[in-house]
């Protein structure tokens, strides 16, 4: 079982030098995973499409959950809130700069997020995370096992995702 496992690993990572990264001009890409926050666990998906050399344009869908329970003035609540998220992104490849790998790609940028929410309130106020819209910085990576499949892992702030997401990357 051991063979096994490992002649599998070794065609995995031995594909990996036919990958091409960053994306390149007019190509696009379907990422999709979970996310890590302090506040639910975020489920998303989004398109990236290169717009030039070492840029990228892309949207994103999400959709995350969180139950908490608290305790005020002797009596045990339950505060439930969803939220929707529809974003947009623009990221920077550093790839040609830094003379990276073909099979990596290490990214940095900005995302606007419009989220719609679906929260319970505790006595007339609303959650305090329950802002519209989010404006966030974000820096990633990618290491591509093939020429279309990778997987992805970024960091990043001032949205309901803050904290980051991991996923897969699969080329169109």
């Amino acid at each position: 079982m051991k063979k096994f496992i490992l002649m599998i690993a070794f065609g995995i990572l031995s594909t990996g030098a036919f990958a091409q990264a960053p994306l390149g001009e007019g190509n696009t890409q379907l990422n999709a995973g979970v996310g890590f926050s302090g506040w639910g666990v975020p489920v998303y998906v989004g398109l990236d499409y290169g717009i030039a050399k070492d840029w990228t344009l892309g949207g994103q869908f999400s959709f995350q959950t969180d139950d908490d329970p608290y305790h005020y003035n002797g009596n045990d609540y339950h505060y439930d809130s969803s939220a929707i998220g529809i974003g947009g992104n623009i990221n920077y490849h550093f790839n040609s700069i830094l003379h990276m790998p073909s099979n990596f790609d290490f990214y940095g940028g900005l995302s606007l997020t419009y989220y719609i929410w679906n929260y319970s309130d505790y006595g007339n106020y609303p959650h305090p995370d329950h802002d519209s819209l989010g404006l966030g910085l974000q820096i990633g990576g990618r290491y591509f096992f093939t020429k279309s499949f990778g997987i992805n892992l970024e960091f990043g702030g001032n949205t309901v995702n803050s904290g980051g997401k991991f996923g897969l990357t699969f080329r169109l």
